[in-house]
């Protein structure tokens, strides 16, 4: 059942409908989808139709300019109205239309002699007539142009006649200065409706012919977009429906950062940028705050390392990196001193300039008890464990406050985590750290460490990877650790590593003073909803217009403003049902897929 089919059938105005419907149109015995899209009611008047409530008024192109430039469609695209284009196309057979300019071509050419037989004095439009004639014939000749029959439609939809005029009014001004002039499809709205729709059905046939070369400047998408040759899709472009598609690894950096309040969808566009660059070979490791990224570790056969004081999975602190061949063992030996300074004085809850010395020398001699010093080779060599530090500490002049402040980690509550050998192995393609059971005193301290230990990984060997920080304002709240994600962010690129931070509180992320150049060195940046509490400061920060502002404000669940460089668009983040049901973190789906997979497994039980 055709659409006009479906107005025949909602429309009592017969009389109206005779005249413009074909006749003897079997009526289809089954739903087709033209029954499901079909609105509930439809209104026909002369000037508009009325689809359930919502006016739409059809137009057509009636006449072009002599030259086309290239994007002249995309003031028009780039409106921020409801509306819909339709650019039809109707190839014309090249050995009729030859015979025809041969005609043409003589009837100037003769025009041309009869004016210098008179003696009439030369008409530029008459030589430029011919010579464009003669020129296209060559082209269509030689089968370098083509030549169409080219219908330019459009459909605006309002709720109201005003709203409507204001559209139609914008949109004529844009096309009347570029010398395009739109009539309306006034007695004809439906056919004007049923040729806008993809159905491949002109019924308006409101034609200009045209060769390739201006017909090519129509090309339709050419509104603001990221759509690349090559990458993963991260949504849909909200503007005008086309394809996000980028790859972080062929910009300037691999960085990105995600702001979002709770709730908007920043770990779910997460996930599914995880799922898509597994895909597509790169290697993934996640610092997962909530344990929301477990079942999709489970789903990609990667692992899940849950730490807490009680688990089974731990980190030395005091692993060194093994050192690569360009890289001098006192250099990997002094850096790793430094990192673990900033480590104590996280730990101790700050350091004075005497403490800071202390440890840093109680350090070296932690080492060099294992015979790890700068002037060998240590990659052989067993790390010391933190009640090695410790002792060494504790036979330190002036060490009695810092060896009372260390026993916690060593002899207390908290030294199940840190005072242990490393048995983490994350030599698999995706690697997911849980944090959700660690006391919050110590998530600071233990993605600090876990951080350290990753790229430590990440430079014995050259590999296409991705780090997800999600909550990185965690990191943030200590200079030491923002510190170290910063050098992370700008060092990535040489280990082929690209660093996606997410956030929720982004005034704490902002406050840092590493906040701003981790922005500066992130190519790529996602905003989702935001809080009117803080929708200021990202508006100064972004440089983002009034209108963009009040997007995020009022977007919903997956939406936001998608920078990737120098271009934005606004971006709904679009999952298949399967991803969905990998990565979502809705308790009720949560809760729907468990019970499913629970009767799943009692249905396969003996």
């Amino acid at each position: 059942m055709s659409i006009l089919d479906f107005f025949k059938q909602k429309t009592n105005n017969d009389s109206l409908l005779a005249s413009i419907l074909p006749q003897d149109i079997e009526r289809a015995s089954l739903m087709t989808l033209e029954d499901v899209i079909a609105p509930a009611a439809v209104g026909i008047t002369p000037q508009a139709l009325n689809l359930s409530g919502k006016l739409v008024r059809t137009f057509f192109a009636i006449s072009f300019p002599r030259y086309l430039t290239d994007g002249w469609l995309e003031a028009v695209l780039n409106l921020e109205k409801v509306f819909d284009v339709s650019i039809v196309i109707h190839p014309i057979d090249t050995a009729e239309v030859l015979k025809k300019f041969q005609k043409k071509v003589a009837e100037v050419q003769s025009q041309i002699n009869v004016r210098a037989e008179k003696g009439f004095v030369r008409d530029p439009q008459l030589d430029a007539a011919y010579r464009n004639l003669e020129d296209l014939r060559d082209k269509l000749q030689q089968a370098e142009e083509r030549l169409f029959n080219v219908g330019l439609y459009l459909a605006i939809y309002g709720d109201s006649e005003d709203e409507i005029a204001k559209t139609q009014t914008e949109i004529k001004a844009i096309l009347d200065a570029r010398l395009v002039y739109l009539k309306p499809a006034l007695f004809q709205h439906v056919q004007g409706f049923a040729s806008i729709m993809p159905i491949l059905d002109d019924k308006l046939t409101v034609h200009t012919k045209l060769n390739s070369s201006p017909l090519s400047s129509f090309f339709p998408f050419t509104s603001f977009d990221l759509t690349a040759d090559t990458g993963i899709l991260y949504g849909i472009n909200r503007h005008n429906s086309s394809l996000v598609l980028f790859d972080r690894f062929s910009l300037e950096n691999y960085n990105s950062v995600t702001f979002a309040t709770s709730g908007s969808g920043k770990s779910y566009a997460a996930k599914l940028e995880i799922l898509r660059s597994l895909m597509f070979g790169a290697e993934v490791i996640v610092l997962d705050p909530e344990r929301e990224y477990e079942y999709l570790a489970e789903a990609t056969g990667g692992r899940f390392f849950n730490i807490s004081l009680s688990s089974a999975h731990h980190i030395n602190p005091f692993d060194l990196p093994k050192p690569q061949p360009d890289e001098q063992p006192a250099d990997i030996l002094r850096s790793h001193i430094i990192s673990l300074v900033g480590l104590f004085r996280l730990m101790l809850s700050g350091l004075t300039p005497e403490e800071d010395a202390i440890i840093d020398r109680a350090i070296t001699e932690t080492y060099a008890l294992k015979d790890i010093t700068g002037h060998n080779d240590f990659s052989s060599q067993e790390p010391p464990l933190l009640s090695d530090f410790e002792m060494v500490l504790s036979g330190m002049e002036g060490s009695e406050s810092l060896v009372q402040r260390l026993g916690k980690y060593t002899r207390g509550t908290w030294s199940g985590f840190l005072n242990q050998p490393t048995n983490v192995d994350i030599g698999a393609k995706f690697i997911v750290f849980s944090l959700r059971d660690m006391e919050d005193e110590l998530k600071t301290v233990a993605m600090y460490i876990i951080t350290h230990f990753i790229w430590s990984a990440v430079r014995r060997e050259l590999k296409k990877r991705l780090l997800v920080i999600d909550e990185a304002w965690w990191m943030m709240r200590s200079e030491d650790t923002a510190s170290f994600l910063y050098s992370v962010a700008k060092r990535g690129r040489k280990y082929y590593l690209g660093l996606s931070t997410i956030t929720q509180d982004v005034d704490d992320f902002l406050r840092s003073p590493y906040g701003v150049p981790m922005l500066t060195n992130s190519s790529l940046q996602l905003l989702m909803k935001q809080s009117p509490t803080s929708i200021d400061r990202v508006q100064e920060t972004f440089n983002l217009t009034d209108e963009e502002k009040f997007l995020l404000l009022e977007s919903g669940v997956g939406e936001g403003i998608f920078f990737a460089g120098l271009k934005h668009v606004a971006i709904k983040i679009i999952a298949s049902y399967t991803e969905d049901q990998i990565i979502t973190s809705d308790p009720s789906q949560l809760l729907a897929i468990k019970k499913a997979r629970a009767e799943l497994k009692e249905a396969q039980q003996p």
